[in-house]
């Protein structure tokens, strides 16, 4: 059975070789068609900042300004708290993808890009 490496030096079996993996593999393979990276998001919001479609909250959030963005991102970041501490992973998750939606916003709005976050981690 191949063994995969995981962290801090553990040894356990490859994910392919649980049973069932060959379903899970295949459900992972169909969310990641659906899904956005971090990247991708920042590249479509910046492609809705410079195009201005009608009707976009992006649009509408940017041009509220950076206060208003801030506060909205104050307000998603106590969100993701209280969903962490007292709901489902999942729905914590969904809250948080809230806040990195409105911390994208908040980055456009700056001018700052992807590089200049990465560059602080």
């Amino acid at each position: 059975m191949p063994i995969s490496q995981g962290g801090r030096g553990a040894r356990r079996p490859a994910p392919r070789d649980y049973p069932g993996a060959d379903t899970l593999n295949a459900q992972a393979h169909d969310l990641r068609e659906t899904m956005k990276t971090f990247e991708e998001l920042y590249a479509e919001l910046a492609e809705k900042a410079r195009t201005r479609p009608a009707g976009s909250g992006t649009v509408a959030a940017l041009d509220a300004g950076v206060h208003a963005i801030g506060k909205k991102v104050v307000e998603e970041a106590a969100e993701s708290w209280m969903a962490a501490e007292h709901e489902s992973a999942d729905r914590a998750a969904e809250e948080i993808s809230q806040l990195l939606y409105h911390v994208q916003v908040l980055m456009l709005a700056r001018g700052i890009g992807l590089d200049e976050v990465y560059k602080h981690l």
